[in-house]
């Protein structure tokens, strides 16, 4: 998540997560996704990587996961620490670094909602995401929509640069774009294939907290999410071009 993304969310995280808990996009429109996507967490092991204030943390514990989480932001975590409490461990954590207080197939399942974005390398870090989950585990994945970026951007679709917005608060927010295909050859180079896929459609409850925000969410895909299996006939080989 460096240069540029190293701790962008420390003072800003108090903002963050207060309106991420009642948010459109947040609590009605990719939690609701992913928890889904990630099915029956009873008694399996799921790390959170960027885990922010811990509220996809919080109802993993709820649902029965073993849930252990990190983040790269000092203030994330302290928020998520305090929210779930000493029984869930959550620690400070760069993405873009390699998970080597983590063995190899250490987890079932992996969750990373709306972070893989803010990633440098993303092919290593899926690497070593691939590394730490157990030969039948999934890795749970959402990011900005293509189509959604691209309208937004008001630039060529097949353009992949990072982009930089200012958030509630004045918070410099930079993210990585690009079209659907480069996402696909980097979840491959890092060693998985796509199981499902997954274009979000807000929950029918934003309809009463959220109308307008209901309304455009349910014409044009804001986020799009993706169940990735290991690939257990291929090994993640390098590639070029992916990571800058």
């Amino acid at each position: 998540m460096r240069p540029g993304n190293r701790a962008a969310y420390d003072g800003f995280a108090d903002t963050f997560a207060t309106e991420a808990a009642v948010s459109a996009y947040n609590a009605f429109y990719d939690r609701p996704t992913i928890l889904s996507l990630l099915g029956d967490v009873r008694g399996q092991r799921v790390l959170d990587a960027g885990c922010g204030p811990g509220l996809y943390l919080d109802e993993l514990a709820a649902r029965g996961a073993e849930a252990i989480g990190f983040d790269q932001s000092t203030d994330m975590v302290r928020h998520a620490r305090d929210r779930l409490g000493p029984h869930v461990q959550v620690r400070q954590h760069d993405l873009d670094d390699p998970l080597d207080w983590l063995p190899d197939a250490a987890v079932d399942l992996v969750l990373a909602a709306l972070v893989i974005h803010y990633v440098r390398d993303r092919v290593a870090a899926l690497r070593e995401l691939h590394r730490v989950l157990v030969p039948e585990g999934r890795l749970i994945l959402s990011t900005s929509h293509p189509t959604a970026d691209w309208l937004a951007d008001d630039g060529s679709y097949f353009a992949a640069r990072q982009v930089e917005e200012t958030w509630t608060g004045g918070m410099l927010h930079r993210y990585w774009r690009q079209p659907l295909q480069s996402w696909v050859e980097e979840f491959t180079a890092g060693g998985f294939v796509i199981e499902h896929l997954e274009e979000h459609r807000p929950d029918p409850q934003m309809a009463d907290h959220h109308p307008r925000e209901y309304a455009k969410l349910s014409r044009e895909p804001g986020f799009i999410a993706f169940r990735l299996a290991k690939n257990t006939l291929l090994t993640p080989r390098p590639t070029t071009n992916m990571n800058r």
